[in-house]
């Protein structure tokens, strides 16, 4: 056997021998962390009571530049009346009513409006649309014209709709009611 065999062999008895002293004798486990389920769902609501205060506060700042005397709504809509109907039947859930409208984001880009795609007509509170929508007119007279002030949560929520409303975005629909 030559030198360089003999060295060869002693390089890798030797490294097989450190290998299998620095291997553990029984395997690791990988202890999962504890999860304490309240303080999540705690941190959860904490995250979700800040959002709601950003998109009030944003919606006070609106009402304030724009000098509409809003009425705020325990679901979060707001509601102002800029030309009221003089005898316009009030809304309720399970009414067909059609309505113009233009949607636009707080900071003022229109995003949508019925010039361009229709009038929308619905049943209150049984038509696929958003869920502010639904409530707020039911603050309102068929006839009326109004700016409706609809958080996130009750428009397009936290993903947005995939087109030109962002993600946790309040929007402003001024309606006519027909």
């Amino acid at each position: 056997m030559s030198f360089q065999s003999i060295k060869l062999v002693f390089f890798q008895l030797l490294t097989i021998g450190l290998l299998y002293a620095c291997s553990p004798e029984k395997p690791i486990e990988n202890p999962k962390p504890e999860i304490n389920k309240e303080k999540l769902k705690q941190q959860f609501i904490q995250a979700n009571k800040q959002i709601i205060q950003k998109e009030s506060d944003e919606m006070d700042y609106y009402a304030k530049s724009h000098q509409m005397q809003f009425t705020a709504t325990s679901s979060g809509i707001r509601y102002f009346v800029y030309n009221p109907s003089a005898k316009g039947d009030s809304i309720k859930d399970g009414m067909e009513i059609t309505m113009a409208f233009k949607v636009s984001l707080l900071n003022g880009t229109e995003v949508y409006n019925s010039s361009e795609s229709g009038k929308k007509t619905f049943i209150v509170g049984q038509e696929n649309i958003e869920s502010g929508i639904h409530k707020g007119v039911q603050y309102l007279k068929k006839g009326d014209k109004a700016v409706l002030l609809i958080p996130s949560h009750l428009a397009h929520g936290l993903l947005g709709d995939f087109k030109k409303i962002p993600p946790q975005m309040p929007i402003v629909y001024d309606v006519q009611i027909d």
